[in-house]
């Protein structure tokens, strides 16, 4: 009988190895999304102080290549980035709907604080505030995918 039950056991350990969850459906990704918006990422009100000039978008794009680059690629498109389709959450396209509703401040605090378990760090005491406010200017004005090229670190 205690053989019987250890059979049991790893059948059922086993059959729970091979469990693959199904991607959310709409309805899921409209209320985490809606709740992300609107609930768990701060800053909503909080207006860039910086303007969207050449240069500032130059600053944001250095920045980005300093600290972004390793999971969003140079494009925030995640180009040449080897292990994107290995992720689980995936990562973001930051060209894409999602992202780009965020507010200027709610970027911010993205960058600040990381969200948590997906895997995206917060950069607080790394970047300075002029850095990260450059990086969302950046955000808002990112190139087209693959037109920057791979990361560096990806093309060896």
């Amino acid at each position: 009988m205690r053989r019987l039950g250890s059979v049991v056991a790893l059948v059922a350990f086993l059959s729970m190895c091979g469990c693959k969850a199904d991607p959310p459906g709409k309805v899921e990704q409209h209320v985490v999304s809606f709740a992300k918006h609107h609930v768990f990422v701060g800053n909503r009100t909080q207006k860039n102080p910086l303007p969207t000039t050449a240069a500032t978008i130059a600053d944001g794009k250095k920045a980005f290549t300093h600290y972004c680059v390793a999971c969003h690629g140079m494009d925030g498109q995640n180009t040449g980035v080897p292990f994107v389709d290995h992720m689980s959450p995936p990562i973001p396209l930051l060209t894409s709907r999602e992202v780009q509703q965020y507010t200027d401040g709610q970027l911010k605090w993205v960058i600040d604080n990381g969200i948590w378990p997906s895997g995206m760090p917060g950069s607080k005491g790394t970047l300075s505030d002029d850095e990260i406010w450059s990086i969302v200017v950046f955000l808002r004005n990112l190139p087209p995918a693959g037109s920057i090229g791979t990361p560096e670190m990806y093309s060896h």
